[in-house]
């Protein structure tokens, strides 16, 4: 295998100045297309409204192998409070500042380099090398990956292996896998009243007094147990808002926000009827609008995460966990095809924070992981 070098950290801070806040993508697709182009790559550029889409294949065989990846980062807040520039791509010491340095331009580079070396290396793979990028998961995620997928489903393209570059890793690199996700639902409440005066209460009817029983009723709700792979499902509110402005008005409405990221013991039907319930039995006067942003999934162990396991154990040490926990990704958009679907990538400690920032280091590793899978699943066998 090659010698670590300099490549991956040089394609990383190329990415990270290029100012992608989602669904901008700002040319970081055709850096990487043509870096892939160069490699044999067949580039197919998928554009869905606002967003960039790029898939790239090397091959027509089996199995295929994809790494997947994202392009687009979230905003950087207010830049002042950084240490430099939120897209100068800094280096201090050891570690890259940025924006998307760990989410998840870090995991991009690295897959972009780990291929460029399988390749330089194994030209006569085995199967097929694929890559799937877009710049829509961080915003509403509804031209992205799941268009890309749709697509490809339509012409009849399917594939074996997916990794998802997301930063998986949580005190050390190579220390968490994820190998599925779990749902997640939120919900917009509206509860009506009526305004009034507050000195005048027995005229007007607070729809905040009304709903806290029913919500501290809410949140107490025991869904689910969880099962082996996947943690309790849980609900927690995110916003509430009522009122006016002024302190001697009963307000006329009150809106609710929550969101529940579920395990596959419970499912959207139990968990709508049993809110719809709850809030009838308390009389409250109501609107409901739900919002299905992500069903759960899940790679059962086998092949891939067994390769991915060996892979960080050659080259860290570490025998890395599998885990489903942590917010949603593009792997629900993917699962589905029947793939064998993991995440795995830098430590996630400061992503979407100020000052987020990834280890040199750690990224040059996280290349030499991925070449080990490509290598374990793809490569010629030595005669």
């Amino acid at each position: 295998m090659n010698s670590p070098s300099n490549d991956a950290i040089e394609l990383l801070v190329e990415l990270v100045r290029r100012e992608s806040v989602t669904p901008e993508d700002a040319g970081c697709q055709q850096i990487i297309g043509e870096r892939l182009a160069r490699a044999g790559f067949e580039l197919e550029y998928m554009p869905s409204g606002e967003v960039t889409n790029l898939w790239a294949r090397r091959g027509s065989g089996s199995p295929v192998f994809v790494f997947a990846g994202h392009t687009d980062v979230v905003p950087t807040g207010n830049p002042d409070h950084w240490s430099s520039p939120p897209f100068a791509a800094r280096i201090v010491e050891d570690h890259l500042i940025g924006r998307g340095a760990a989410d998840m331009k870090g995991g991009v580079a690295a897959m972009m380099t780990a291929i460029e070396r399988f390749i330089a290396c194994q030209p006569q793979h085995r199967g097929s090398i694929a890559v799937l990028l877009t710049s829509d998961e961080e915003g509403a995620a509804t031209h992205g990956t799941c268009k890309v997928i749709e697509r490809l489903q339509e012409r009849g393209e399917r594939f074996d292996y997916c990794i998802v570059g997301e930063p998986t890793s949580c005190n050390e690199l190579g220390d968490t896998i994820r190998h599925g996700r779990r749902g997640s639902l939120g919900a917009t409440l509206i509860v009506r009243g009526r305004q009034g005066h507050v000195a005048y209460p027995h005229l007007a009817d607070n729809p905040v007094h009304r709903a806290l029983p029913a919500l501290t009723e809410l949140t107490a709700i025991q869904w689910d147990q969880g099962d082996e792979h996947f943690p309790p499902t849980t609900l927690q509110i995110s916003n509430i808002n009522a009122g006016t402005g002024v302190t001697n008005v009963i307000p006329g409405q009150l809106s609710v926000e929550f969101n529940l990221r579920y395990s596959p013991q419970s499912t959207i039907q139990n968990i709508e009827k049993r809110i719809t319930e709850l809030l009838d039995r308390h009389r409250l006067d109501v609107e409901l609008i739900w919002k299905d942003s992500a069903r759960p999934f899940i790679t059962t162990p086998g092949t891939l995460t067994q390769v991915m396991q060996a892979a960080i154990v050659e080259h860290t040490g570490i025998t890395a966990s599998l885990d489903t926990g942590g917010g949603t990704s593009d792997g629900r958009f993917i699962a589905p095809t029947g793939a064998q679907v993991i995440e795995f990538g830098p430590i996630n400690a400061t992503i979407h924070q100020v000052d987020e920032c990834v280890s040199c280091s750690d990224i040059n590793t996280l290349t030499r992981i991925y070449e080990s899978v490509l290598l374990k699943l793809l490569g010629q066998q030595e005669e």
